[in-house]
């Protein structure tokens, strides 16, 4: 990890223990990366709740709720999903913010989808906010980006909120 990545990971800690906010986690496509980043550093379990990897689109539907009607008509790797598991996850362990990534980490195009695509979102007491990546690379590299994207998107909201 580079110094930027490290410092976002640092400023998620400070800022959700200095307010006493709680986070969940939903990931697909990042496959539990942004989990292992948060709680590698000390003093992770005070904010994070919970974390699940929900790769299957039966994982997304019979966990989180998914519904069969939402993955079909804007397939897995949507920014509507990735809404969805974040508001989902959020509601299932009641916490002030949750983060969801989906994704295509690639070799191959998938749904019409080009490797490199993720979407990632972050629910809230405020909303819901989401953003669109688009990345190069091998899996690793790609997976690696989405988790710091995501994060770097769930800094922006906490800094934001109010």
């Amino acid at each position: 990890m580079e110094n930027t990545d490290i410092k976002i990971v640092m400023d998620i800690h400070n800022i959700f223990r200095a307010r006493g906010l709680r986070l969940c986690i939903a990931e697909s496509c990042t496959g539990g990366l942004i989990s292992h980043l948060l709680t590698g550093r000390p003093g992770a379990s005070s904010f994070v709740d919970s974390s699940v990897v929900c790769y299957s689109n039966e994982c997304k539907r019979d966990l989180l709720g998914i519904s069969t009607e939402l993955i079909n008509k804007y397939g897995v790797i949507s920014e509507e999903i990735a809404r969805a598991m974040a508001v989902s996850v959020r509601k299932i362990r009641n916490t002030d913010f949750s983060l969801a990534t989906t994704g295509n980490l690639g070799p191959d195009t998938m749904e019409d989808k080009e490797a490199g695509l993720v979407y990632a979102a972050v629910d809230y007491k405020g909303g819901t906010v989401s953003r669109q990546l688009i990345f190069n690379g091998g899996r690793a590299l790609i997976k690696l980006r989405a988790a710091m994207a995501s994060l770097e998107l769930l800094l922006d909201t906490i800094k934001s909120a109010k």
